[in-house]
């Protein structure tokens, strides 16, 4: 019976159901006519054509897609039965006793049978949608635990990497540090030194200054991602913080030029001063390293509304468009590794990350003169005294 089903549903793809439908009532009302003649040759009146009838329609009310048709089919197969396998045979006649009851049974059962096959077969349907959805809800659950496992993968190896970034860093640091303050001892000492070894010393400590700034950028970055980082906002006033990171960077690359200019406005804002300052010498060291131009960089403050902004700007080389687009749609710039700006790509990474912690903006943009254009804001609040 399931593959009479299975047929009939592959069927209906290339014949509409209702005439396929008419083909099933046709074909077992010819086949019940045929096997109750074939009945009535050998057994006389007592052929039991209503049985026969009964079981076409039974078939019929199973395989149609329609109560209609078995109903049809029982009325039409009433009237078979009287007209040609019960006396007078090629006529339709009531007057024989027991003749209306039998007729009347047949059909009442005919209906019963068409009624309780409908009712198995809606209930088949509904019990295969429900197996459908149990089977589509235990595939969805299989792909969400897999999906759930292999995130859960990725942030194991994620915190795995960043413990190793950060123990990494904590020691590259002290030893870095102790490498920079030694170079900067010798350097500083009266003792006679050949201009090859000036030259040593100095590209050792600018290397160890470098470095520690990397590891400083890659420490927050690990914090950042790991949503560890704090910030701890304090009433502070920019220029204080921004001229302590210029002084960083004339120290840190003393044959450099960098000029501050300061705002008309006192620009007095809550912020982190250390995460702030961060970014003021991240961008200032991107400037001297990468634009090529170490005499005219230049750190500009001003108010602008609401916002305190901060601009970071040079005469090198500028920026490439992978450089500006990754900024201005406010993803990470990881540059490739024959770029000739690799190295820019945590500094800002980090510089964006902490500015967007204070609800800021970033922007960069190519100077109509030459050179880049480093901006980000800080929003301006009124602070409350208590």
């Amino acid at each position: 019976m399931n593959r009479i089903l299975i047929w009939l549903t592959k069927s209906s793809r290339y014949f509409p159901r209702p005439l396929l439908d008419l083909i099933i009532t046709g074909l077992f009302m010819t086949v019940a006519f045929w096997v109750s003649d074939m009945l009535l040759d050998y057994t006389g009146a007592e052929n039991n054509s209503a049985l026969v009838y009964v079981l076409a329609v039974l078939f019929i009310a199973l395989l149609t897609n329609s109560f209609v048709y078995g109903v049809g089919a029982s009325l039409f197969g009433a009237f078979c039965i009287n007209y040609f396998f019960m006396e007078p045979y090629a006529q339709f006649s009531l007057s024989y006793a027991g003749y209306p009851v039998a007729m009347v049974s047949m059909v009442v059962i005919a209906f019963i049978i068409c009624g309780l096959t409908a009712t198995t077969k809606n209930q088949a349907v509904e019990a295969a949608r429900r197996e459908q959805n149990t089977k589509e809800l235990y595939e969805a659950n299989e792909r969400l635990n897999a999906e759930k496992n292999a995130i859960q993968l990725e942030a194991a190896r994620e915190t795995i990497r960043g413990n190793i970034l950060r123990a990494v860093s904590h020691d590259l640091r002290t030893p870095l540090t102790g490498i920079s303050g030694a170079a900067t001892v010798l350097l500083s000492s009266e003792e006679m030194y050949s201009e090859k070894s000036i030259s040593l010393l100095q590209d050792i400590r600018n290397d160890a200054n470098s470095l520690i700034a990397m590891v400083e950028n890659i420490l927050s970055v690990t914090r950042i991602r790991d949503g560890t980082m704090t910030i701890s906002k304090q009433p502070e006033m920019l220029e204080e913080v921004a001229g302590d990171a210029a002084l960083t960077i004339r120290r840190r690359f003393p044959d450099s030029q960098v000029s501050l200019e300061l705002s008309d406005d006192i620009l007095y804002l809550e912020m982190d001063p250390m995460l702030v300052k961060q970014v003021i010498i991240n961008l200032l060291e991107n400037a001297i390293r990468h634009s090529g131009d170490r005499e005219s960089v230049r750190l500009k403050l001003y108010r602008r509304e609401d916002w305190a902004v901060v601009e970071v700007l040079d005469q090198g080389r500028g920026l490439s468009e992978d450089v500006l687009q990754a900024i201005q749609e406010g993803r990470q710039f990881m540059p490739q590794s024959n770029d000739k700006s690799r190295g820019m790509g945590i500094g800002l990474s980090v510089c964006q990350s902490i500015i967007q912690i204070h609800e800021g903006f970033f922007e960069a943009e190519n100077g109509g003169e030459g050179g880049a254009v480093f901006r980000f804001g800080l929003p301006i609040k009124e602070i409350k005294y208590e």
